[in-house]
């Protein structure tokens, strides 16, 4: 009973196998042979193996599985994971059909695992074999970025090494995440699940097909489109087509340009000339600045000699600013150029880089590409104007600015200051720093003395505001008069006396006794008052000449002429007293005979 039961069954499901190949049973009963009925049946019960790739057909689309027939007695079932996309739809329908790979074959169990995915990459194998053997190409996606490298989707996920990415090395390797190549297989394992692919070696190809013809077409003089390859501080190299040349900083522009990033990005299309070009070597010297005319040839009519212009503030150095005129024209103002009135040290002390200023064209050499700027012309020459605004001989009045051990500098107005020397500062006081008498910002009164406009110098006196005490010192002190004074200095030639503030006498070391003195320094002391008699005076020369000596030869005489008179007793006769008049008038006849002979040694003297 059971047996009749299977065999029933397996009827059953031979019918239904039947019929799904299309084949109506009721059909072939005495029409077909038995042979036929056994292959159809066994075809339908062919074998399968596991990782073998077929095609099936969906019927039926569930919630976790999709149904295909590939022709089993039961259907094999897929994940529904793999028709899922990004944004969670289902992308399968009843009567899709495609190919599948077998995952899982159980014939006791009638169980039939299929993968659509593994079933691509089973064609994309296949496909990579046959694209390796006939060295072609294949494009992909790059996806990632990975160590060392890139993740490539090709339909499976192939790896391309950083060197084989470009012909130079990559600075941004991100800008080339999500974004379609075409590569070349180096080598793949299919065990490993391995492949490797390179973007370079087409790009060489290409190149070196081009550098064939770049190299033909090359010719010095001509103009050329290039793509910027490289930059670095000395130029920028430009790929030509297979043919890389250097447009040199230099050769950039006119103008100046500090580096060659502030004007180009790798990648940018430019325009070149071909300066040079040697075969042999692959050397191509570029230049743009070519391309236009040299602005230096028409200079001498844009920017003619004593003509104002206005440029910008491009470079400063130690001895001036450079101001650029126009695009690869640029003059140079110099320090001495830039003030009539200031000491200008640098240049930041009046300008500063980018500023936009007016100056007036001193010189210019186009042979040599150079033009002599100024900025002071621009304004009238207070030098040319002071005399007239202060004739020598007027009295100003203005603050000390700087004290120097040689003079005071008076600021006057417009940026001109005046010098009083050390030695116009006091008609008698010996002065031997200014800053003992005056400090910065002092406001004094001075006089004029002189204007040198040739070398911008202007002096002044403050002594001149007085009148010079020398000149009425004849007067005051007058030649063998007797006058007193204290002592301010002891030298070894003489000794000095303060007769009155600033004026001073001498009393040389051979008019202060009869005996030899070796010093004045054994017998005086500073502050000592003395008394001694005029010698001589000299008010150019500023001296007047004291003798001790004279005034006590003097006193020893008076002295025995007026003792021997008290001695004589009292005259008897008319001789006596003739004799007694005749010595009172030797006295007074030898005091004027004194004074006589110092006046005539002084005027020796002066002589």
């Amino acid at each position: 009973m059971n047996d009749i039961s299977e065999e029933n069954k397996n009827q059953k499901m031979n019918t239904e196998t039947l019929e799904k190949h299309g084949t109506n049973l009721s059909e072939l009963t005495g029409q077909e042979t038995m042979e036929e009925l056994l292959g159809i049946y066994e075809s339908s019960l062919k074998k399968f193996e596991e990782g073998q790739v077929v095609t099936g057909t969906v019927i039926s689309v569930g919630r976790n599985m999709v149904l295909v027939d590939v022709g089993y007695k039961s259907e094999g079932q897929i994940s529904i994971r793999e028709f899922i996309d990004e944004d969670g739809n289902i992308k399968v329908k009843v009567g899709d059909k495609f190919e599948v790979m077998i995952e899982v074959w159980d014939e006791e169990e009638e169980t039939v695992l299929l993968s659509h995915e593994k079933a691509k990459k089973v064609k994309v194998w296949d496909a990579i074999k046959d694209i390796y053997d006939a060295d072609g190409t294949i494009e992909g996606v790059i996806t990632s970025r990975v160590k060392g490298g890139f993740s490539v989707d090709i339909g499976l996920l192939g790896f391309l090494p950083g060197s084989q990415a470009d012909l130079r090395p990559i600075r941004n390797m991100d800008e080339m995440v999500n974004k379609t190549y075409t590569f070349k297989i180096l080598k793949y394992n299919k065990k490993r699940n391995n492949i490797v692919l390179s973007r370079r070696v087409l790009l060489e190809t290409e190149r070196d097909a081009l550098r064939t013809t770049t190299l033909d077409s090359i010719a010095e003089g001509s103009v050329m489109e290039g793509i910027v390859k490289n930059i670095t501080e000395y130029g920028v190299f430009v790929d030509l087509g297979g043919v890389d040349g250097l447009l040199h900083i230099t050769d950039i522009s006119w103008g100046r340009v500090k580096h060659p990033s502030e004007l180009f990005s790798v990648g940018d299309k430019i325009n070149v000339k071909i300066l040079s070009f040697d075969i042999e070597k692959e050397r191509v010297s570029l230049g743009m600045k070519q391309l236009t005319p040299d602005p230096w040839t028409t200079a001498v009519d844009k920017f003619p000699v004593d003509s104002k212009v206005v440029g910008k503030v491009v470079s400063l150095t130690d001895y001036g600013a450079f101001i650029e005129l126009e695009e690869g024209v640029e003059g140079l103002i110099h320090v001495s150029e830039m003030s009539w009135t200031r000491k200008i040290r640098h240049p930041s002390q009046m300008v500063t880089v980018g500023e936009e200023v007016e100056a007036v064209v001193l010189d210019l050499k186009p042979e040599n590409r150079r033009i002599s700027l100024g900025i002071k012309q621009t304004v009238d020459n207070p030098w040319e104007v002071i005399s007239q605004k202060y004739p020598v001989g007027t009295i100003i009045e203005g603050k000390i600015k700087n004290i120097t051990e040689f003079g005071l500098f008076i600021g006057i107005d417009d940026d001109i200051d005046g010098l009083v020397h050390i030695s116009d500062i006091s008609w008698t006081k010996r002065i031997k720093h200014p800053s003992e008498v005056y400090k910065k910002n002092d406001t004094i009164q001075a006089v004029v003395l002189d204007i040198d406009k040739a070398n911008e110098r202007f002096s002044l006196g403050i002594k001149q505001t007085q009148a010079d005490p020398w000149e009425s010192v004849a007067q005051r002190y007058e030649v063998g008069k007797e006058i007193s004074g204290v002592i301010t200095n002891l030298t070894d030639f003489g000794v000095f006396v303060e007769l009155e503030e600033g004026i001073e006498g001498l009393v040389h070391v051979s008019e202060i006794s009869k005996e030899n003195i070796k010093s004045p320094k054994e017998h005086y002391q500073i502050g000592d008052t003395i008394t001694a008699k005029v010698m001589n005076i000299n008010s150019d020369e500023r001296r007047i000449g004291l003798s001790i000596k004279r005034l006590l030869d003097e006193e020893d005489d008076s002295k025995y002429l007026e003792e021997f008179a008290k001695n004589m007793k009292p005259a008897t006769s008319s001789f006596g007293e003739i004799l007694r008049n005749n010595i009172q008038e030797q006295i007074e006849a030898k005091k004027v005979q004194g004074n006589q002979t110092d006046t005539a040694d002084a005027e020796s003297k002066n002589e």
